[in-house]
């Protein structure tokens, strides 16, 4: 349980702080007080309201989040414990909402068609990790208010929604209702001063008096009108707060006043007794009885009970966290570019929660993304910025429940380094001159320049940058090239610096003229000219160049020349070779290319296709596209991509749904783009994908198909027969398939068709659930064959047939009752029971059913019938005894007629017997004698019971049980008393509501002499108080508990009084005082140097006064002495 972080500074250790109690209107009812709300997290709470029985109604609870670090956790509870979220379906539901701008939570609770069991006290509770609020509030559920039907037949309905002879009898109506009795005026009377001055158990009986008929209406209202008064307990002088807080860590105190100071208690902590040990302690000083819990944690946060006898008192106790406080705050932090940064803060207490903020930012798990990372380590929470930049540059907080801390980070320019200068360069004409430098920073840009002025980038002079290392290339240098070349990083004040010379030497010589040629060899490759590689691998095409003087290469795609220079795609040349190199393949570098070879003396050509393959693409458009019981047709498209090699094949897997792990279901490539998987089991959703298989390798897995689940159509329904038929219907009736299977039954479909026709017909729209049904409309006298299947999920079984076409035409038949068993015998209802009598018949056509009673058809008003074409009901509301006698069901068609009678008795119980008398008296018996009653409740008794009491004490004692003759003799009688005696007459209905009591009473004489007993005289105990058993002088090692015990005697009862060293012991949770009948003993718990002295216990009662005394010694043991020493 949390406490609001406003409430009231928490208690000493040692002293336990009362919650603040709800007002009284406020409490849940069957509940105890609970904690006040302190925390104000609602906007808007629920309110109690009345709600009519099967309604709808919603409850709506705010929530403002704006000061929590988290998302609050809601709860709506029932009764003090039941948590209403396990319970939600379509009785209750549940509703959460988020806005975003006001950043506020909305709660709804809805409960659908309200029942008699939703109405109590109800509670919701939003708690967050260090805040929580709470409300109530009531639920009342009043009845349905129905008009009463003046007509009774009309009570009479049938269930369902056909004509008014389908379907079952309803007589739900009927039986919710009752008549209005005709009765006088009757004079007003105020039931609740009735009912406020009953007894609880004569609430049912007044109720039913006075025509009450919500029970639990009547009992909220007179549980708020009358007045309670609290119930003074025996056992307890003093009880339990009802609630009490304390701080984590500390210690509380529980404590009671007993009445019986010799009366042992039981404390227990959710139902669960708590046994001593060192953190709960238990004390006993006179009264009091004290339960001490050390070092409170979240765990001790319950409901206590103290328990004395058959008596118990409850209470909470609610452990408060402390606020989190920062402990080691933030440092700033000065970094460069590019570093890693560390903010730590340590708080006081382990997995507290920390809310990381930058510049009003929050930075969490969901915001900050891959550039912070937030890690906990004990008490230290750290946040980690992986790669600083000029935009982390801010102020960085911390914050707890009970602080906050900030640092400031600042982050520079990172220092370039120069990893390799340029160096001086001599080269000679026409050769290439090449100056190279690297840096720290593979991002730095940089500028070359010679003399001053900026190097541009021609066809001769090639500048490159490549992660750290950037290139002048001067190609064919000219003696103009000469120079100070100088390269200078973009943002950094530093520069590189070499010179070119120049060593120019003439040569003369006549050239050798030889043409080139191009030797190329592509015979390896199986096409002429054609070379295939694998995406993503390296290509290098090594070409042999011949001629004087050394021909220019150039390497072509298309139009357009690949160019000398470092990267994926170039060329490399040699004096006598030229390289062409594709480093990782992709499908843009496929096409024709061309090399071309040039010098004085001629040019030479030749062209070759580079062709790039690699996996295809997954496969399109998985789909199921028919199931069976265990298996399931899967299709798919071919993938637009081939791969550029021919599709071998295609390789399955498949899984549940649900299930992570997928099951190969071929291992050799399958050509098909439909494949049937089998072996799967019914009822269980699957998922399937497909992968694509070329000469290069496996494709990745094509999407999931949609989830797909194999059922069989069930089997044909069996045993299909003609249960009726009329001269324009046919009523077919069957039985359910013998295989279902998982897929169930939807319901049935009815067809029907002409005799020697395939035209069948569908008889009704949707499928029937019942195994039964009526095909209306058919044509008079036609031959007609009927056929039903069953329909589920996977579509429609094999049809059951009737093999023989059934005549349309209705068949006579005679009428006959088939009469009840338990109707063929005298049928005894009791008085205000109701008679409720179904009795079938058959007879075609529909036949006329006439009801008789003795004789003359039945007009009585109380007694109603009803008839449909299979049986006929005689219903009777509230017996009485005028409706006894023989019944007579005629059942009529044309000139056939069947009756049968049906004999019915009403009983009651039997009136008193009359003229009770005593015939006789003699000895110790006496003889009774009575006339049988005049009312015998419409039935023969069959016994009499009888009772007798005595004047003196007027209790009455059974004599006889079930006595058949209206006579009997008591005998057992005492000497000297007077007995009258009463009778109670018995039917089968049960004795006599009222005895018939006897006119005279029997007197049985006394014999012989009377004993006088002496009178008794009290004697006088009282004494002074006496030490029966002195105290003992002791002597008792330190650290170990001790007792001294003595023994007094006095009456009335001593007070008892302990004293050390002549200063009376009070409360001290040190010393444990304790009466035994008489038996007097000081318990010293882990006694101290202190303890020692001479201790005396001294007895007070009307009559004087006595003590005793003793020596404690208390000693250190020689070990702890040296100890002590050292």
């Amino acid at each position: 349980m949390c406490l609001s972080p406003h409430s009231e500074e928490p208690a000493e250790e040692g002293e336990a702080q009362p919650a603040v109690e709800l007002p009284p209107d406020e409490l849940v009812p069957g509940e105890d007080p609970q904690m006040a709300e302190l925390t104000g997290l609602f906007v808007l709470k629920p309110e109690s309201v009345t709600v009519t029985k099967g309604k709808d109604i919603t409850f709506v609870a705010k929530v403002d989040s704006t000061n929590l670090i988290r998302k609050p956790n809601m709860k709506w509870l029932k009764g003090k414990w039941l948590d209403l979220g396990s319970k939600a379906g379509k009785h209750l539901q549940f509703k959460e909402t988020y806005d975003r701008n006001t950043k506020i939570y909305t709660y709804e609770m809805s409960i659908i068609k309200t029942k008699d069991a939703d109405a109590g006290g109800y509670r919701c509770e939003v708690t967050a990790k260090d805040k929580c609020d709470s409300c109530t509030f009531d639920i009342s559920v009043q009845a349905v208010q129905e008009e009463q039907q003046d007509n009774i037949l009309e009570a009479f309905k049938r269930s369902g929604d056909a004509d008014e002879d389908a379907g079952d009898l309803d007589f739900s109506a009927l039986l919710k209702k009752r008549e209005k009795k005709q009765q006088g005026p009757k004079e007003e009377v105020d039931v609740w001063e009735i009912l406020k001055a009953a007894k609880p158990c004569d609430y049912e009986k007044i109720a039913f008096q006075y025509g009450i008929t919500d029970l639990r209406g009547m009992l909220t209202r007179l549980k708020k009108m009358k007045k309670v008064e609290p119930k003074k307990s025996d056992a307890f002088l003093r009880k339990l707060d009802s609630a009490y807080s304390v701080d984590k860590g500390k210690r509380i105190q529980l404590s009671v006043e007993v009445a019986d100071p010799n009366a042992s208690v039981k404390w227990l902590k959710n139902g669960q007794e708590i046994k001593p040990s060192a953190k709960y302690v238990f004390e006993s000083v006179g009264n009091k009885r004290t339960l001490t819990i050390n070092k409170c944690n979240l765990s001790d946060d319950a409901m206590y009970e103290c328990v004395v006898g058959e008596e118990k008192c409850f209470t909470e106790v609610f452990v408060k966290e402390p606020p989190i406080t920062i402990t080691k705050p933030l440092d700033d932090v000065l970094t460069v570019v590019g570093e890693k940064v560390e903010f730590e803060v340590e708080v006081s207490e382990e997995g507290a929660n920390v809310k990381w903020m930058k510049d009003g930012v929050e930075l969490n798990r969901e915001t900050a993304g891959s550039k912070y990372r937030i890690k906990k380590d004990g008490k230290r929470h750290i946040l980690i910025i992986n790669e600083a930049t000029k935009e982390d540059i801010g102020m960085y907080y911390a914050f707890t429940n009970g602080g906050e801390s900030k640092a400031e980070l600042e982050v520079e320019d990172k220092e370039l380094q120069v990893l390799q200068s340029i160096s001086d360069l001599t080269v000679k004409s026409a050769e290439q001159a090449v100056f190279k430098c690297e840096v720290s920073d593979e991002k730095v840009t940089g500028k070359w320049f010679k003399d001053g002025v900026e190097v541009q980038p021609s066809d001769r002079i090639k500048i490159s940058h490549i992660g750290r290392t950037h290139k002048l290339t001067i190609d064919d240098v000219k003696s103009s090239d000469a120079g100070d070349y100088t390269f200078v990083p973009d943002g950094y004040a530093i520069s590189l610096s070499a010179k070119l010379n120049f060593l120019e030497i003439k040569i003369e010589y006549v050239p050798r003229q030889d043409p080139p040629k191009i030797h190329l060899d592509t015979s390896s490759t199986g096409n002429k000219n054609m070379i295939t590689v694998v995406a993503g691998n390296k290509l290098r095409l090594d070409v042999e160049i011949t001629g004087e003087p050394a021909p220019t290469v150039c390497w072509m795609k298309g139009d357009e020349a690949v160019a000398e220079a470092e990267g994926r795609v170039r060329v490399e040349t040699w004096k006598t070779v030229s390289s062409f190199v594709i480093e990782g393949a992709e499908k843009a570098d496929e096409g024709r290319y061309s090399i071309t070879v040039t010098n004085p003396s001629g040019e030479d050509k030749a062209e070759l296709f580079i062709k790039v393959v690699d996996v295809p693409n997954p496969p399109e458009n998985v789909k199921c596209t028919s199931v069976g019981e265990d298996c399931a047709t899967i299709t798919w498209d071919p993938p637009a991509f081939d791969g550029g090699v021919p599709i071998k094949g295609y390789l399955m897997e498949r899984k549940k749904v649900g299930s992570s792990r997928w099951t190969k279901l071929n291992f050799d490539v399958y050509e098909s783009t439909t494949y049937e998987v089998k072996k799967m089991i019914e009822g269980v959703l699957y998922e399937m994908r497909v992968f694509s298989v070329n000469g290069i390798g496996v494709s990745q897995p094509s999407g999931n198909s949609k989830p797909f689940m194999p059922i069989a159509p069930t089997s044909e329904p069996t045993r299909l027969m003609v249960d009726d038929v009329t001269d324009t219907t046919c009523a077919l009736k069957w039985l359910p398939p013998d295989k279902i299977g998982a897929g169930g039954i939807d319901g049935y479909i009815i067809e029907y068709c002409k005799e020697g026709s395939d035209q069948w017909v569908q008889a009704n729209e949707t499928p029937v659930a019942k195994n039964q049904y009526r095909v209306k409309d058919l044509p008079v006298g036609e031959k007609m064959l009927f056929r039903v299947v069953a329909v589920n999920i996977a579509g429609r079984s094999p049809p059951a047939t009737i093999s023989q076409a059934v005549t349309i035409r209705e068949i006579m038949e005679s009428p006959k009752i088939r009469l009840p068993r338990q109707l063929r015998t005298k049928l005894i209802r009791v008085v205000g029971d109701k008679v409720n009598l179904v009795i079938p018949f058959q007879g075609k056509p529909r036949p006329i059913v006439t009801w008789f009673k003795e004789g003359v058809p039945l007009e009585d008003s109380t007694v109603g019938t009803r008839t449909s074409e299979v049986d006929t009901i005689l219903f009777i509301r509230s017996a009485e005894r005028t409706h006894s006698g023989k019944y007579t069901l005629s059942v009529q068609i044309e000139n056939m007629l069947d009756s049968a009678d049906i004999h019915i008795q009403i009983v009651e119980k039997p009136g008193p017997p009359i003229d009770v008398h005593v015939t006789d008296v003699w000895g110790f018996n006496a003889a009774l004698e009575w006339k049988p009653p005049k009312d015998d409740g419409n039935c023969e008794i069959i016994g009499y019971t009888i009772h007798k009491a005595d004047k003196k004490t007027k209790e009455w004692f059974m004599v006889y049980e079930h006595n058949r003759r209206p006579s009997c003799t008591v005998s057992d009688l005492v000497m000297g008393n007077e007995y009258f005696f009463r009778v109670y007459s018995e039917n089968i209905c049960g004795l006599s509501e009222n005895p018939g009591m006897s006119k005279n009473t029997a007197i049985i004489t006394k014999t012989g002499l009377c004993y006088k007993p002496p009178p008794f005289k009290e004697k006088d105990i009282s004494a002074s108080p006496k030490f029966t058993a002195p105290l003992v002088d002791r002597s008792v090692v330190a650290g170990y508990a001790t007792a001294i015990s003595c023994a007094v005697r006095g009456f009335p009862k001593p007070k008892i009084t302990w004293m050390k060293n002549n200063m009376i012991i009070g409360e001290d949770p040190k010393f444990l005082m304790q009466n035994n009948q008489g038996v007097l003993t000081l318990n010293i718990r882990k006694p101290s140097l202190f303890d020692g002295g001479r201790y005396t216990c001294r007895a007070v009662n009307d009559l004087g006064h006595d003590e005793v005394e003793c020596k404690l010694e208390v000693r250190v043991v020689q070990e702890k002495r040296e100890e002590a020493k050292k």
